[in-house]
């Protein structure tokens, strides 16, 4: 039996802004993501829909040392830096 679904804000935790991140929110129009650990692809994409009003073409997702990270390509319409900016990441 699966728990009850997860506020947007438990599956989301924090936006990335490594040097890292930043190249490629520049180069690949991605934000980078740290996500709870059991969160689905669909549950992050609702989770972003509902908090910041994007739209996510593509989620990847990368467990590394226990943390679970997301890159998530935004439609064209839609500049990654423009919302690092608005989070105030940049």
């Amino acid at each position: 039996m699966r728990p009850a679904k997860m506020d947007a804000f438990q599956v989301v935790r924090n936006p990335i802004s490594t040097e890292k991140a930043v190249r490629i929110m520049e180069a690949e129009n991605k934000l980078v993501f740290i996500v709870d650990k059991k969160a689905t692809k669909t549950e992050i994409r609702q989770a972003l829909e509902e908090i910041f009003k994007i739209k996510a073409v593509k989620i990847n997702t990368l467990i590394n040392h226990g943390v679970k990270k997301a890159y998530v390509t935004l439609s064209k319409e839609t500049k990654a830096i423009d919302i690092a900016t608005q989070m105030g990441l940049i």
